[in-house]
């Protein structure tokens, strides 16, 4: 007894140590502290001309993202979009608008299906016409995920987004915004499809070697701007890019802006990063369903920004000194801030600003008086603040009484450490591809090896008491050593890995195949990405339970049950939940295969293996089960006696 007790104390002391070490590498490689020490020479920045009193050396922009304008669903969604334009975009006069993605929603009216509906693009360039807000800004459109659903290709008339968009133009681009003090490149990475299926295997964003090698042009060309900003619609974690690699080529920009992730549904809402060469990364929140934006601005090369939610206002963004979280020695000329002479603060509100009150660590340091437009600023002593970290709060009241308060963390020295939220990182930083595909082979070979094992395993002897380790044991035994069992999970899995999962249309009139490894469609292979995570629910809310329950019914027959006796003379409360979740997880199932019908059409529905296959393989065995003759188990059977007399 001792013995095993010190084996079990050993074991959880090796499982404690892994968790320890997994634990510090991951915060090490995800949590990044800000600013970032470059691992590339960072770029030569003069410290002067330092924020003063004046407004110059300044401009500002907006970002939103992920608009999915709809035909059928949440109308405000549009209207709202339309006040947007014609009021927020005027109030807050950006020189230049990015809107990263998903314009339209693309999905039919019950929610299954996808496809690229007319109406909703016509509806998105009737508001931009509507509301003249093209007039007023710079406004640069790019193509998301959904605006590429069950799209056949480029050319095609249903790609709407070079007729109804703003910039009508595929594939990467560079825009050059040019001030009195400097060129900033605004480049798109464009990792859109062009050839879209349907959703959801049109989630993850692909740059090819031509992509790359195009995208890697643009940026050589921008080494001359004071800033290279880099936006699209993928995060670069889910983006499968040729060599360099996306993150490689961007190591000279000083952020990367882009959305799709929504922050997922609000369960992370801040989903910032930084790589490790110094470049943020920015994901924002939806306008779908959280009405989220960005306000962004370079103030004398200090980048700063602040995501905000329409229609609260007042809007504040605090410039000069910037948040040390988002600094960067290699693309900032940060050394500006300690040589400054004013706090700078950009305040908008529809009505008058009546006070913009400033705080540094809780002590009030006077109003900020307005320079021009939305500009205000107060005289300081950054020398003040030369050790450690400060805190700076501004309120903004206006004339209508309403009122807000930004805040962040500044400081001086280099040598100091913020970090980033771990999750935050992880979901950003993440090659969300490999860990996925690599997850789901995992998977496959764990159930192909317990078969085997199991198979080619002697019959295991019998310790009182019959515990769980055990009687799971001798339930895979049975399982394994009967061919129909056997070989029916054992192809399964092998299928599951190897064969197609259905014949349909994943693009419409364009009949192709469905693969966990990819799609092949109109000609071409997408590599799999969203399919390995669609065969993961697929083998662990499906074909793992499936034998589990098998197993465990199995087990109940060699003890003498039927169906019927065992409900009565084996414990219900803990039985009766077994075949209640089984059959939760069959109507699953069942619904699944509803779901690729109406996606991919009645083809898809007869030709699926994988779904409506194994609906039929599932009432197969559950028939053989408890309708198997006992002759076939009676060997199985007169072990459990043996074990229960002895």
């Amino acid at each position: 007894m001792w013995k095993s007790r010190s084996k079990m104390l050993r074991l959880l002391a090796g499982l404690l140590a892994v968790t320890l070490v997994t634990v510090t590498v991951l915060m090490d490689r995800y949590s990044f502290a800000g600013p970032q020490k470059p691992r590339l020479p960072p770029r030569p920045f003069a410290s002067e001309p330092a924020p003063g009193a004046k407004a110059n050396n300044l401009f500002w922009m907006i970002q939103v993202s992920d608009l999915h304008i709809s035909k059928f669903v949440s109308p405000s969604r549009t209207s709202d979009f339309e006040k947007f334009c014609k009021e927020t975009i005027p109030i807050i006069q950006p020189a230049v608008t990015l809107v990263t993605g998903d314009l339209t929603d693309a999905k039919t009216k019950d929610g299954f299906g996808s496809d690229q509906i007319e109406v909703e693009w016509q509806t998105y360039q009737t508001i931009l016409k509507r509301s003249k807000v093209m007039e007023k800004t710079k406004w640069i459109d790019i193509k998301g995920n959904h605006d590429t659903f069950n799209m056949p290709s480029l050319e095609s008339v249903r790609n709407y987004y070079r007729k109804y968009s703003a910039w009508q133009k595929d594939g990467s681009f560079h825009y050059v915004h040019k001030t009195p003090f400097g060129k900033y490149s605004f480049i798109c990475a464009d990792a859109s499809l062009t050839s879209g299926p349907k959703k959801p295997y049109n989630f993850f964003g692909i740059l090819n070697a031509n992509k790359m090698e195009e995208l890697s042009a643009l940026i050589s060309e921008s080494h001359d701007s004071n800033h290279t900003i880099l936006f699209g619609h993928y995060p670069t974690s889910s983006i499968i890019s040729a060599s360099p690699g996306i993150r490689t080529a961007m190591r000279s920009a000083l952020v990367y802006l882009c959305g799709h992730f929504h922050t997922l549904g609000g369960l992370v809402p801040v989903l910032h990063t930084r790589h490790p060469d110094g470049t943020l990364e920015l994901e924002l929140g939806d306008w779908k369903t959280s009405r989220k934006y960005r306000i962004l601005a370079f103030d004398h090369d200090l980048f700063s920004f602040a995501d905000l939610k329409f229609e609260e206002w007042p809007v504040i963004l605090i410039t000069n000194p910037k948040s040390y979280l988002y600094s960067s020695y290699a693309h900032e000329p940060l050394q500006r801030i300690l040589h400054s002479t004013h706090i700078r603060i950009l305040a908008f509100s529809p009505s008058p600003i009546k006070f913009v009150k400033i705080m540094i660590d809780d002590i009030y340091l006077g109003d900020a008086v307005q320079v021009s437009g939305p500009l205000y600023v107060l005289k300081w002593s950054p020398k003040n603040y030369s050790q450690g970290f400060h805190q700076i709060a501004v309120t903004v009241k206006d004339i209508s009484g309403r009122s807000a308060t930004q805040l962040h963390t500044f400081a001086m020295q280099e040598s100091l450490s913020l970090k980033f939220d771990l999750l935050a990182s992880w979901l950003l930083l993440t090659d969300h591809y490999i860990w996925v595909r690599t997850f789901f082979v995992l998977t496959i070979i764990f159930q192909v090896a317990l078969l085997i094992i199991f198979r080619f395993r002697a019959k295991p002897k019998f310790k009182k008491p019959l515990g769980v380790a055990v009687g799971t044991s001798f339930s895979l035994h049975i399982l394994s050593k009967i061919d129909l069992f056997f070989y029916s999970f054992l192809v399964l899995n092998l299928y599951t890995v190897l064969g197609p999962w259905f014949i349909g249309e994943l693009i419409d009139d364009h009949v192709g195949v469905c693969f966990s490894f990819g799609l092949i469609v109109n000609g071409q292979f997408f590599e799999g990405v969203s399919t390995f995570a669609v065969g993961i629910l697929q083998v662990l809310f499906f074909n793992l339970p499936l034998m589990a329950y098998t197993c465990w019914c199995l087990l109940l027959r060699c003890q003498g049950q039927c169906f019927r006796s065992h409900l009565y003379l084996t414990k219900p409360y803990w039985t009766v939940p077994i075949h209640l979740t089984m059959l939760l997880l069959f109507f699953w199932q069942v619904f699944s295969c509803y779901f690729v019908l109406k996606a991919y059409g009645t083809l898809s529905f007869f030709l699926s293996p994988i779904k409506t296959g194994v609906v039929a393989l599932t009432l197969f065995l559950v028939y053989r089960i408890w309708a198997m003759e006992s002759i076939l188990l009676r060997t199985f059977m007169i072990d459990i006696k043996n074990y229960q007399t002895s």
